[in-house]
């Protein structure tokens, strides 16, 4: 996917957020559901003001953020190397935040449904998203697994994404089970993932630690 065509997918999301929030404006409370607890349970509100236009000025933020990124990282040429995988990456993200969007204004018109289990499937894909990205990925500083080890190593950082990456990838399958039981959401979707990020970090010092024993044999 050219940069181009992912920048032009990135606005119509920003675009058709705005559209959607602008049409059903008129017919929200003035304080709408802005979160629901791990049960699917609304337990948080804000101004409708907020409510409707905090999200797309987030994404304005983040497409500011994905086109900056690979002209300021000091090593930009490695993004250029996974480029394709990074615009995928960068679309995952506003596709999920506008199915989140249009699930919250659907919600706060009216009509009420199972906001975990229909958010599900959109979790399962962004997780899916986030794993092509990082078996993909080069060193860089900005987007992957930044830690001391895998900054400092080209093969570390290889390792351990690849590794990282394919296990997001499961947990976006696991995720699905939230389909199943809607009310344990977090232990499919959330759990794994954090277990993930914690598994790698300390995988990307055992993959180090393992290359510089050799280094000194």
């Amino acid at each position: 996917m050219s940069s181009a065509f992912s920048h032009k997918i990135f606005l119509g999301c920003i675009l058709l957020s705005v559209v959607i929030g602008i049409v059903f404006y008129p017919q929200l409370p003035s304080m709408v559901v802005s979160h629901w607890n791990i049960r699917g349970e609304a337990d948080g509100f804000m101004p409708k003001f907020f409510g409707v236009f905090l999200l797309p000025l987030v994404l304005i933020f983040l497409f500011v953020l994905s086109v900056a990124i690979p002209k300021i990282d000091p090593l930009k040429n490695n993004i250029v190397s996974f480029r394709k995988h990074y615009n995928l990456f960068w679309i995952g993200i506003a596709g999920f935040l506008l199915y989140l969007y249009t699930l919250t204004i659907f919600w706060n018109t009216g009509y009420h449904f199972s906001f975990n289990l229909v958010l599900t499937p959109g979790i399962a894909a962004f997780w899916w998203f986030v794993g092509g990205m990082l078996i993909h990925s080069k060193r860089n500083w900005f987007v992957g697994i930044r830690t001391p080890w895998t900054l400092s190593s080209d093969h570390v950082w290889k390792l351990t994404h690849e590794r990282a990456g394919r296990l997001f990838r499961y947990a976006g399958a696991i995720s699905l089970l939230g389909m199943i039981l809607p009310a344990q959401l977090a232990v499919f979707s959330a759990l794994p993932a954090a277990g993930i990020a914690l598994y790698s970090i300390g995988y990307s010092y055992a993959v180090y630690r393992r290359e510089c024993r050799k280094k000194e044999e």
